[in-house]
């Protein structure tokens, strides 16, 4: 019985008895260790492909929670930009079905006055055609500008409690130079771009301690920092626009407690970012007298007069 396997099989109409020699006995073992392999790897597959649908679920309930919370951003952040673009367009449709009744006339006047006013403008006493087609330049000019160079605060309704300057590091104890602004925002709330741009940078910056860090690199080299993060909400590459959330405002990096550092820069160079935070429709001229070193009459010269299809009349 040297080499020999004895296979026996039972059932209720008897018994059956194999024998195997050695070459057998390899064979049968190896189809035994095939079919627990097969076995095993089919519960793992059937294993897997179930956490796999688990994460598929949880990764559409967060692309459609995101969606919401976007949906919703959208609609906090609409910006006066927006309002006075869809003024513009308003004024318009109404110069293409304009007639010469002074009902409309005084209709269209009011428009024109209403544009004057939202651009801190003396208004007009009397609309005329030359007035009309001055308001167009005008707007035209500050909406350019105010879409890709960055205006306005990064988060809603809060103050900013540390200024731009030399102040002592509040981790260090050394006096330096802070570039920025630090607004008191609590861990989790949104932060917005505050310019039309591309996204630079967006991840964990150890090397300058700002933590989870977006740049947003916006026109004629003008760039904005988004600092100490939570979470970043978009990706280096993307095009992002004013008022776009890119992020929640949080601890991370060397930060003594949730706050956002907010910088601008102009090739590199930090700026005083309150009178940018400051600057709008209304107050359009005074960035050019405050911040200095800049060629503001250049860049004012780049905007385009051709924004709208035909001139206001």
């Amino acid at each position: 019985m040297k080499h020999r396997l004895i296979l026996t099989i039972t059932t209720t109409r008897g018994s059956w008895q194999f024998n195997l020699n050695k070459l057998g006995k390899y064979l049968f073992t190896l189809f035994v260790a095939l079919l627990l392999a097969s076995f095993t790897v089919g519960n793992w597959l059937l294993m897997k492909t179930h956490d796999d649908l688990n994460s598929l679920e949880q990764d559409h309930q967060l692309l459609s929670s995101l969606y919401t919370d976007a949906l919703g951003s959208n609609e906090r952040v609409r910006t006066e930009l927006d309002g006075l673009t869809d003024l513009l367009g308003q004024i318009q449709e109404e110069r293409k079905e304009l007639v010469k009744t002074k009902v409309e006339r005084e209709r269209w006047s009011t428009a024109l006055q209403e544009l004057e006013s939202q651009m801190g403008l003396a208004i007009s006493s009397e609309m005329t055609l030359e007035r009309s087609q001055a308001l167009q330049n005008i707007a035209a000019e500050r909406l350019f500008m105010l879409r890709g160079i960055p205006n306005g605060s990064p988060v809603e309704g809060i103050p900013y409690t540390d200024s731009f300057g030399y102040r002592k590091h509040p981790v260090t104890g050394k006096k330096r130079h802070h570039n920025g602004l630090d607004f008191l925002a609590n861990t989790g709330t949104p932060v917005y771009a505050t310019a039309d741009g591309a996204v630079e940078y967006s991840g964990f910056h150890k090397e300058s301690g700002f933590g989870n860090l977006v740049i947003v690199n916006h026109n004629f080299g003008f760039k904005s920092y988004y600092a100490h993060l939570k979470q970043a909400k978009v990706k280096s590459g993307k095009l992002v626009r004013k008022g776009e959330l890119i992020g929640y405002s949080g601890n991370s990096g060397v930060s003594t407690g949730p706050h956002l550092h907010y910088e601008v820069r102009y090739l590199y160079k930090p700026l005083n970012p309150v009178p940018f935070v400051k600057w709008g429709m209304d107050n359009y001229d005074d960035i050019f007298t405050k911040i200095r070193g800049i060629a503001w009459d250049s860049l004012k010269e780049m905007h385009p007069l051709n924004q709208l299809e035909a001139p206001l009349l």
